[in-house]
């Protein structure tokens, strides 16, 4: 971090009340910190920086728990940081949060709307902004973790708090996990994070146990023939028409292959061939995205594009397709019991009205990670709209602008309100003496 931007960061920082509050009710608490809370969310929504490139944010964060007395490390697996402080004896929580933006051009119309641009490796250039919430995730945990270093008296246990990068090209929580995260540090005994939502009211959250979030595969075909005049296709072995019998042949997978209760989506999102009308190429590319939830149903539904990838070309006398699969993130699955004990707590933090039954999605999330390396996970979501924009939305006939969306903001005062509130919660209940 230059010089100027550390300044500017640090000034952010001291905003935030340094001295212990007594104890008590975490709403007054935040009512106190919420100037300073705004000032480093519009920080950290203005530099914005992507996947592997957390270089400033890492460094704001890391500061941030260093100010509170945390015993903390950065460079994990890239730009990773932990915070630990131990706190008597007791059990160890992991709280998460994520630091990469992404690469789209902002079109909020805010008056702290992020300017940033960066080129990308095709040599276009792109602007940058949290458009996926994290920005507010920091934000959230920067809070919730001052409320715990302030107030010790409350808990006992070990808290450990992780900025992870890299989330956003479903990487960052595995390259941490093998830098060592649980042998160099701790092990926790439970671990939670929330993710922003574009379709719920800010001050309501929701849960859901069991599966919340999908296995993510891309896979690319290469589908091969001969190429030839566009006037004499006997000549020739068509790629294009080959693919376009794998398209139709793959939607089989799902509707036909699977059980009816068993959901996953095989989507071909992008088809690259030929190179003028009367020429029959020599190939043709198709690039899909796989989602799932079990494994055994990730397996099948990946066995069965190679196979059918195969029987296409076969029927078309054509040679083999080259297709290549990439793991992405691995499904994402809420513990039964600690999801049950949180909704309890949440339910007594913001109202049983406010905690909503959640609906599995289709989305990813590298959270995942922790849970499959044997820790106790639970990821719930965080309303971030206002009910005033919602109903305008509603009048408008339109949804509101989702998750990557360039036109995708939060409303941060009663986001962060819930957030604090519920994550504070969670964290004095799972590590109450």
């Amino acid at each position: 971090m230059n010089r100027f931007l550390f300044a500017v960061a640090a000034s952010v920082l001291i905003a935030l009340p340094l001295t212990a509050q007594p104890p008590g009710d975490v709403s007054a608490w935040f009512d106190k910190q919420l100037p300073g809370l705004v000032e480093t969310y519009r920080w950290l929504h203005t530099h914005p920086e992507v996947s592997f490139q957390e270089e400033q944010t890492a460094a704001f964060v890391a500061q941030a728990w260093r100010d509170m007395g945390f015993r903390v490390t950065t460079g994990v697996g890239g730009h990773g940081v932990v915070g630990l402080i131990n706190n008597g004896g007791g059990p160890t929580l992991m709280l998460r949060c994520d630091l990469d933006a992404l690469p789209v051009t902002e079109q909020t119309q805010l008056p702290y709307a992020s300017s940033r641009t960066i080129e990308l490796p095709s040599g276009a250039t792109t602007g940058v902004m949290h458009a996926c919430g994290h920005d507010i995730h920091m934000t959230n945990l920067i809070a919730t973790s001052r409320y715990l270093a302030d107030h010790r008296d409350l808990w006992s246990g070990t808290l450990m708090v992780i900025a992870q990068p890299a989330e956003e090209r479903g990487a960052g929580a595995k390259a941490m996990l093998e830098d060592g995260l649980f042998e160099r540090f701790a092990k926790p005994d439970f671990a939670v994070a929330l993710h922003c939502s574009g379709s719920k009211r800010a001050g309501e959250i929701g849960l859901l146990s069991g599966y919340a979030l999908a296995n993510v595969d891309s896979v690319d075909i290469l589908v091969k023939g001969r190429g030839g005049h566009g006037s004499q296709p006997h000549t020739a072995i068509d790629p294009i028409v080959q693919a376009a019998h794998l398209v139709i042949a793959l939607q089989s997978i799902v509707s036909r292959e699977l059980r009816p209760i068993d959901p996953a989506v095989v989507t071909v999102g992008s088809i690259h061939g030929g190179t003028k009308h009367n020429i029959i190429d020599d190939d043709c590319a198709l690039q899909l995205t796989v989602r799932s939830y079990s494994d055994e149903v990730r397996s099948k539904v990946l066995d069965a594009i190679r196979r059918k990838a195969k029987a296409v070309a076969l029927s078309f006398g054509a040679p083999e397709p080259e297709v290549r699969m990439s793991e992405g993130t691995p499904s994402l699955r809420n513990d039964a019991d600690l999801t049950a004990r949180l909704r309890k707590v949440f339910q007594k933090s913001i109202g049983a009205e406010n905690v909503v039954q959640d609906e599995p999605s289709m989305g990813g999330e590298d959270f995942s990670r922790y849970g499959r390396a044997g820790v106790p996970i639970v990821m719930y979501w965080l309303g971030t709209i206002s009910q005033s924009r919602l109903d305008r939305f509603e009048q408008l006939g339109v949804p509101p602008p989702s998750l990557h969306s360039s036109q995708y903001y939060p409303d941060v005062e009663p986001s962060l309100r819930t957030g604090v509130m519920t994550m504070t919660a969670a964290a004095l209940d799972l590590l109450k003496k």
